[in-house]
């Protein structure tokens, strides 16, 4: 061949596995979080076999990482499960191979954990703890029954003060649903909204003001990305520039954030429960039922697909366990009342003739 020939163009590359795993799950609209937590688990998988590649390996493989997770790792029920629906994927969607049965697999034991909740003087005092936007987002949590998710990727137009609710969109399970807005943060919402207003403008005069939409909504309705109705209602403080997702884009605000906040709340507030942004919704669901509220209405708030999910918050309703008065609450004030002096004090023994 001449050296003046031009030279031949190269084969394209084949996409990496986890590349193709991502396309995969975004084929099928699953959440990012969804993504995220795949790509993990299928990546656990490779490394904890000696990056061998998935096409190489089968249900042997797959039942001694699952068993490793088990018996080495401690893993809850819940979270081995999402190692299996990961590694099931893979072979199901992305190699179409079957996984056939995995035999000898050790399951992890699935607990069943009661939901940390808060009184509403521990709700408020957690509030106390908080301003600005981070007292509003958790006032949100507990007054709507908001996932913190859903919180922080609310938009202008979810939010209808005539109606005095919100529309959530694309919850758990891609369920829309509405729930109310709670008056006592309506008029700080309006004031909010008018300096997120403010910001929005600065950034389309700078050339910027765009936002992510859902699905191809923005090839649809190409003047949406910069429509104020489609802003989030909590913006990030910084614009995005990764080229992943076309031109510069103001994301809302992230979740870590929220739950940084109110773990320091919490802290500051001396209350000694593990308190994170889902415990308020805890707190929103159980002060519903404690309040006589129908429990449909509150799995229809909470988005529950099942009402057994929401049955779940009858087991505090202001009365102690199970809803039982303990029996030393009957005694009379005299014979209940807590014996004074210190707490190493020995007891009297007993004469015989009580015996």
């Amino acid at each position: 061949m001449s050296p003046d020939a031009p030279t031949p163009p190269l084969p394209p590359r084949a996409p990496r596995l986890l590349d193709r795993v991502r396309m995969a799950i975004r084929l099928r609209h699953y959440s990012s979080r969804t993504e995220e937590a795949y790509v993990f688990w299928i990546r656990r998988f490779i490394l904890h076999h000696g990056k061998r590649h998935p096409s190489e390996m089968g249900a042997q493989e797959i039942t001694a990482f699952l068993s490793h997770l088990a018996l080495r790792r401690h893993v809850s029920g819940s979270t081995q499960n999402q190692a299996l629906s990961a590694i099931v994927f893979l072979y199901r969607h992305v190699l179409a191979q079957e996984v056939g049965t995995l035999e000898g697999l050790v399951w992890a034991k699935r607990a069943k954990r009661l939901p940390v909740v808060l009184t509403r003087d521990e709700v408020g005092a957690v509030l106390d703890q908080l301003e600005g936007v981070e007292r509003l987002i958790v006032t949100l949590l507990y007054g709507a029954g908001l996932r913190v998710s859903e919180c922080v990727a609310l938009r202008v137009k979810d939010l209808d003060f005539g109606m005095h609710q919100i529309v959530v969109r694309d919850g758990k399970g891609e369920v829309d649903r509405v729930t109310m807005l709670p008056g006592v943060v309506e008029e700080a919402l309006v004031r909010h909204l008018a300096a997120v207003r403010r910001l929005h403008e600065r950034d389309l005069a700078r050339g910027l003001g765009r936002v992510v939409l859902p699905e191809a909504l923005g090839v649809k309705y190409p003047n949406a990305p910069t429509a104020w109705a489609w802003q989030f209602v909590f913006p990030a403080s910084r614009v995005c520039r990764d080229p992943r997702w076309g031109p510069p884009t103001r994301f809302h605000l992230h979740e870590s954030v929220v739950q940084k906040a109110v773990a320091e709340a919490a802290r500051r507030a001396g209350i000694t429960k593990r308190v994170g942004p889902h415990v308020m919704r805890h707190s929103f669901a159980t002060d519903l039922l404690a309040d006589r509220y129908d429990i449909r209405t509150v799995q229809q708030l909470l988005g529950h697909r099942d009402v057994s999910t929401t049955m779940v918050y009858t087991h505090v309703l202001n009365k102690g366990g199970l809803g039982v008065r303990s029996p030393a609450d009957r005694l009379a004030p005299a014979r209940r009342a807590v014996p004074r002096g210190p707490a190493s004090a020995p007891t009297k023994t007993p004469p015989d003739d009580d015996t």
